[in-house]
């Protein structure tokens, strides 16, 4: 993003996905949502796939300034950290941070039918993993960017389920989550989990 301005916007039409859905994202419902005056959306991005980037773009901006705080809080060969680490980055998720997911579940589903979309979506899923496969290395996994890949899928999965899927109206509670992480961090790298 090149400006705050941007970054509002931005972040207004991501509000905007999670609330109305792909087919309720106007640069007139992102006026209002971020309470500019008429044709300010447009002005910054002039149509709907420029508006539809750059909430992929902010997405993956997000994304990244959690994992450096992620990584930030794992010490080098300390599964108890990981573990601890993503159990309270998928409860900021599934709570605080639950909108900008049901945004993101919009930007897939539009992916489907826009290749520009899906290969943004793709690039930038690619770096994240590629992130955690640095993180997982630093812990002994034997084959960082698969296990990286299976986790990522994992995580992802929980956070499906419990924000759009069967377990949307029966939250996963504290310790159940963390059991799950742990659990899936021992089947990352293998041996107990933490």
């Amino acid at each position: 993003m090149s400006s705050a301005r941007h970054q509002l916007v931005a972040d207004a039409a991501l509000a905007v996905l999670a609330e109305h859905g792909s087919r309720g994202l106007t640069h007139r419902a992102v006026d209002t949502a971020a309470g500019l005056p008429a044709g300010s959306t447009s002005y910054y991005y002039r149509s709907r796939a420029a508006l539809l980037s750059a909430c992929v773009e902010r997405l993956v901006e997000r994304d990244h300034e959690e994992l450096d705080g992620l990584t930030a809080m794992i010490a080098a060969a300390d599964r108890e950290a990981l573990t601890d680490a993503l159990a309270g980055v998928l409860r900021h998720w599934l709570g605080a941070g639950r909108q900008r997911h049901l945004a993101r579940y919009e930007l897939t589903l539009e992916s489907v039918r826009r290749p520009e979309v899906a290969g943004q979506l793709h690039r930038s899923g690619e770096e994240l993993r590629g992130r955690i496969a640095e993180i997982l290395g630093g812990l002994g996994a034997a084959e960082p960017p698969r296990q990286a890949r299976w986790l990522v899928a994992c995580i992802d999965g929980i956070l499906f389920d419990n924000i759009a899927g069967a377990r949307a109206g029966d939250p996963i509670g504290e310790r159940e989550l963390r059991e799950a992480v742990g659990g899936l961090v021992g089947a990352v790298l293998g041996g107990s989990s933490a």
